[in-house]
C-alpha cells in the first residue's frame, strides 16, 4: 500500500493512494492515522487536486553517512568499520513539490538520493531478527547538504540541518518487505539529467544494521525516519534546478531550488 499524507481544503488527513496511471491516481481517505488500525472511508480524491505533504512527520531523522562505498571515496573519505549516524532535525522536512531554500551561508549545495526506513512502531534495542516488525515502510529521500559548510565546520549539524535540506516522499510503500527493500535500483536526475544510479545492494551496512545500530542507543518512535545513506554521483545544485529522486518499486520526489528570501 502506498500511504501518502495531503491536504486540500485546508484539511490534513492520510490516505492510500490508488491507481497505476500518474494522472490517474487517486487517494482513499484513511480513518485514523496509519501507525495504528485503521480503516479506507471510501472517499476517493484525484491526486491532482490535493497538494502533497511530507509523507510522515517525525520525532528526529536518524541519517548515516558513507554507506556506499564509492561516494565515500568520492569525496576523499574512509569507509567506516560502524555505522556513522547524524541527525536532521524535524524542521528541515519537506514533501515532494516543495522548495529547497537554497541558504545564504553556503555556495556549494549538493543533491544526495537516499532510501528513507519509516518506523512504524516504538522501539528500542531491536534485535536484527526483529527489525522488519519494526519497519512501516520506505520513501524517497534527499538528504541536501551545504558542502562547503560541512567541509569547513567538520560537524555537520548546519550543512545538513538547515530548513527544507530533508525532502521526504512521495508517499510511503509499505508493501516492500526488507528483502526487496535490500536491492533497489535509486537515481537521481537535475533539470532531467542523470547525476546518481545506484541500487541499495551496494550498501556497506544493510537496513538491519543501521536500525540495530541506532536503536541500541535511543528509542525510535512511529513516524521516526532513518536515511540509509546515498550512491555515489553527488553534485551541486543550484537556484532553478528541478531534482527528482526514483527509487524502484516506490515513486518519485520531485523538488525545485529556490533563492531563500
Amino acid at each position: 500500500m502506498r500511504i501518502a499524507r495531503f491536504s486540500i481544503d485546508g484539511n490534513v488527513a492520510f490516505g492510500a493512494v490508488e491507481g497505476d496511471k500518474p494522472d490517474e491516481l487517486v487517494l482513499d481517505i484513511i480513518k485514523g492515522i496509519p501507525f495504528a488500525d485503521f480503516e479506507l472511508s471510501g472517499t476517493r480524491v484525484p491526486l491532482s487536486k490535493v497538494r502533497l505533504l511530507p509523507p510522515v512527520l517525525p520525532n528526529k531523522v536518524v541519517a548515516f553517512g558513507r554507506n556506499y562505498a564509492e561516494h565515500a571515496r568520492e569525496l576523499g573519505n574512509e569507509v567506516p568499520d560502524a555505522p556513522f549516524a547524524f541527525f536532521k532535525p524535524s524542521t528541515s522536512v519537506i514533501g515532494s513539490g516543495d522548495e529547497i531554500q537554497y541558504p545564504a551561508f553556503s555556495q556549494e549545495l549538493h543533491h544526495e538520493a537516499e532510501l528513507a526506513v519509516v518506523i512504524g512502531r516504538m522501539c528500542r534495542e531491536v534485535p536484527r531478527e526483529r527489525v522488519r516488525d519494526v519497519v512501516f515502510g520506505y520513501t524517497c529521500a534527499n538528504d541536501i547538504t551545504a558542502r562547503d559548510v560541512q567541509r569547513r565546520e567538520k560537524q555537520w549539524a548546519r550543512a545538513k540541518g538547515f530548513d527544507t535540506s530533508c525532502p521526504l516522499g512521495p508517499w510511503v510503500e509499505t508493501d516492500l518487505d526488507l528483502s526487496a527493500a535490500a536491492d533497489l535500483t535509486i537515481q537521481l536526475t537535475v533539470n532531467g539529467e542523470q547525476r546518481q544510479l545506484g541500487r541499495t545492494s551496494e550498501m556497506v551496512h544493510p537496513i538491519e544494521d543501521l536500525i540495530v545500530n541506532i536503536s541500541e542507543a535511543m528509542t525510535l518512535l512511529p513516524g521516526d525516519v532513518v536515511l540509509t545513506g546515498t550512491p555515489a554521483g553527488v553534485g551541486p545544485l543550484n537556484v532553478g534546478d528541478e531534482v527528482a529522486v526514483t527509487i524502484e518499486g516506490i515513486g518519485t520526489l520531485t523538488n525545485k531550488v529556490v533563492k531563500r528570501g
